[in-house]
């Protein structure tokens, strides 16, 4: 794993614990700062959600899409650098680290159905 850029060393440390510890949580706030941070944040609040066709995050002002390791918000879209792997949004940092330790709130239902009703 010594050719793993910082983010995949992250993330791998964090699948093998299973777990947040305070040391993943600090590598994950000094490697992408706020946005490190807001991700545990939404994470501890349960605001990654998965359906049958997406996997969203619950933001302070929208709901954001998070597939194949991009996102909808205007952050990825105009802010961050597609060449290197450390520049992430919050939505996909938090989505990185549910799925790794389990605490994505599955939905047996459509998203696109749910977004047509809000």
């Amino acid at each position: 794993m010594s050719e793993a850029n910082p983010v995949e060393r992250w993330q791998a440390d964090l699948e093998e614990a299973g777990e947040l510890t305070p040391d993943i949580v600090d590598r994950i706030s000094r490697l992408h700062g706020d946005r490190g941070v807001q991700a545990v944040e939404a994470v501890g609040e349960n605001r990654v959600k998965t359906y049958r066709d997406f996997t969203i995050v619950v933001g302070y002002d929208d709901e954001y899409i998070v597939e194949d390791g991009g996102c909808t918000c205007k952050d990825s879209e105009y802010n961050l650098d597609p060449d290197d792997p450390t520049d992430l949004c919050w939505h996909v940092i938090a989505v990185a680290i549910a799925r790794r330790i389990g605490h994505v709130d599955y939905h047996d239902m459509w998203y696109s159905d749910v977004r047509e009703l809000i």
